[in-house]
């Protein structure tokens, strides 16, 4: 029987003082515009025309970015609460250690959920490496002490580095056998740091556990897919169990192109389904563990709490990041940017997808479009045949789609659907499917994730911002400026293949159910990289003026300089105001502003 329970509630947020400044701001570049249009060449001061036709130029695309820039105790009893499968994706062993992926599988298999049977964690590997399948299963052995430690003693945060760099808590004289319990769990993490970081892929292949990655590559290897816990085994934990772990490394080829990212979420997804097939699924980055043991309740507050599901096709946790530089001097902290702009989209038709700390809908991501909320009824279920062509050859895969689409979720015996995994694995499965284009990750952009997001929103469902306290997530940011502009020249890219190609929000404003405001805040967001020649341009018109002795703004003594005056300081007060509002220091504004100039040049 379902709770009577509220598990969410809607809150009006009044940002009376915000809009206004924002008004003001946008009132101030029209009447530059304005007034440059006017007489783009003949302000006293300004000497060359065509100076003033370059800033006229400028000041239009600032002012049009500007316009865009707008804007669980209740839950149901275990028995109702539906299954989850949590994907962590790694890619390259020496760019992401073991050690990091190792940690955020293990707070995954410490979540608090009523029934942990009901949860699977699956891990894709990229890299084919047999060390991480190696430090997976070593992980899995220590989750057998880890997972009890943690629920017995309601530890915090469930990542052991992030547990173990603090101090033991103070338990007062009742607290002996909890400090020889910390104790014994930080010796036996350090002996499992100590065994990972040791490891020698030679010595490893030498276990028959691991025969699959003798004589493969990273770009040329079969299907491997290794169950490396079964949570029929945690009966060895005294009743606490934690969930099954299974190693992915689809198949490669130097014959086929695998999509990256896209990819990899596109064949857990399948493996999953032929596996454990639950409705919902959580994907994270192999360096962003759960801070918050009941992340997973509070996602199905939000995924089970509204009268109509099409509120909540995904659930999103706002990026956080831990051991961050001080007063952010790379900007890639983007704390504003989550809580301003993803806040804002998340009253229109929902925040975007950012590609970790999501929960997503199975039928979701299969491409399934919301009940008609005229008819409150959706079109007939669709054929076996049809299924066939969509989601491929899999006899397996087609009837969990069935059983997904119809919402007769079973569970099943893992260990007999190892051989299917491989099938749905295997570089040519998706060959004359829809996967990629219809379900699934899209490919087509490298930011597949806001692309998948799009998409989802284009067929008419809503997202929800899970911000919690203490935060769901939390990652760790890139500490360096070239790794910052590495990430950025990504997003640019990514963003601009989106904007320019048939995956344009304007056509799924057209063509879909892509709500027109919604529509406005994508675009705002893929115009970024093409921000790069206006802001350059702008930029070097001072020192053009004053090699060439000319200006393009008006003398300080004229009327007209009051604008650019009165927008400069209101515009930079106004972000100031935005920063110290989310907590942060006047030099964290500062340091985010200096590298938008550097990004805006360089991505």
């Amino acid at each position: 029987m379902a709770s009577t329970k509220n598990l969410q509630e809607r809150v009006v947020l009044r940002r009376t003082t915000w809009i206004l400044a924002e008004f003001v701001i946008l009132f101030l570049l029209l009447a530059l515009l304005a007034r440059r249009a006017a007489s783009p060449g003949e302000d006293r001061g300004a000497t060359s025309a065509w100076l003033g036709t370059l800033a006229l130029v400028c000041e239009a695309w600032f002012a049009f970015v500007w316009m865009f820039d707008t804007y669980p105790d209740n839950l149901l009893p275990e028995e109702e609460l539906p299954a989850l499968d949590m994907f962590v994706t790694t890619a390259d062993p020496a760019l992401e250690p073991p050690v990091i992926t190792v940690n955020t599988v293990l707070s995954l298999l410490a979540l608090d959920y009523p029934d942990v049977g009901k949860l699977a964690c699956y891990v894709s590997d990229d890299g084919c490496s047999p060390v991480t399948c190696y430090a997976l299963r070593e992980a899995a052995e220590f989750a057998a002490l880890w997972v009890p430690f943690c629920k017995r003693h309601g530890v915090g945060v469930r990542a052991p580095f992030m547990y173990f760099s603090s101090a033991p808590p103070e338990i007062g004289t009742a607290g002996d056998e909890f400090m020889e319990s910390w104790a014994f769990m930080k010796s036996e993490y350090e002996k499992l740091v100590t065994r990972i970081e040791n490891a020698d892929e030679g010595s490893i292949l030498r276990d028959d556990e691991f025969a699959e990655f003798i004589d493969t590559e990273r770009g040329n290897h079969p299907t491997i897919v290794k169950v490396l816990w079964y949570n029929t085994k945690s009966t060895r934990t005294g009743g606490e169990g934690f969930p099954n772990l299974v190693y992915v490394s689809r198949e490669k080829s130097p014959k086929h192109h695998h999509n990256f990212k896209a990819g990899a979420m596109n064949v857990l997804t399948r493996v999953s389904a032929v596996m454990t097939n639950a409705p919902i699924m959580l994907n994270v980055d192999c360096d962003m563990f759960a801070n918050n043991p009941q992340v997973a309740q509070h996602a199905m507050c939000l995924l089970l709490g509204f009268d109509d599901e099409i509120e909540s096709g995904f659930v999103q946790a706002p990026q956080k990041f831990y051991g961050a530089l001080k007063d952010d001097p790379f900007g890639n902290q983007l704390e504003v940017g989550f809580k301003k702009i993803g806040g804002g989209v998340a009253g229109i038709q929902g925040i975007f997808y950012s590609g970790t700390g999501c929960f997503h809908r199975r039928k979701v991501i299969y491409g399934m479009p919301p009940p008609d909320t005229n008819k409150h009824e959706r079109t007939g279920s669709p054929s076996y045949k049809e299924l066939k062509i969509k989601f491929g050859s899999s006899k397996e895969l087609i009837e969990s789609s069935m059983d997904v689409i119809s919402g007769d979720v079973l569970s099943q015996d893992i260990s007999s659907r190892v051989e299917a995994a491989k099938q749905v694995g295997t570089c040519n499965y998706e060959a004359g499917t829809c996967w990629g284009q219809e379900i699934g990750w899209v490919y087509g952009s490298m930011t597949e994730d806001i692309l998948t997001g799009q998409r989802i929103h284009a067929t008419g469902w809503r997202s929800a911002l899970m911000d919690t306290n203490p935060p769901a997530f939390m990652g760790c940011a890139p500490t360096g400026g070239p790794a910052s502009l590495t990430q950025y020249k990504r997003w640019a890219t990514g963003l601009l293949e989106i904007l320019i190609s048939w995956n344009s929000p304007i056509l799924g404003t057209i063509f879909g159910r892509l709500q027109f405001r919604q529509c406005l805040a994508y675009i705002f967001i893929y115009v970024w990289p093409v921000r790069a020649s206006f802001e350059l341009c702008y930029a070097l018109l001072g020192p053009i003026c004053l090699l060439t002795n000319q200006s393009f703004l008006p003398k300080a003594s004229d009327e007209g300089f009051r604008i650019p005056l009165a927008l400069f300081f209101t515009y930079n007060i106004y972000n100031l105001m935005e920063y110290k509002e989310c907590g942060l220091s006047a030099r964290t504004w500062w340091n985010n502003h200096r590298m938008q100039c550097i990004t805006s040049a360089s991505a």
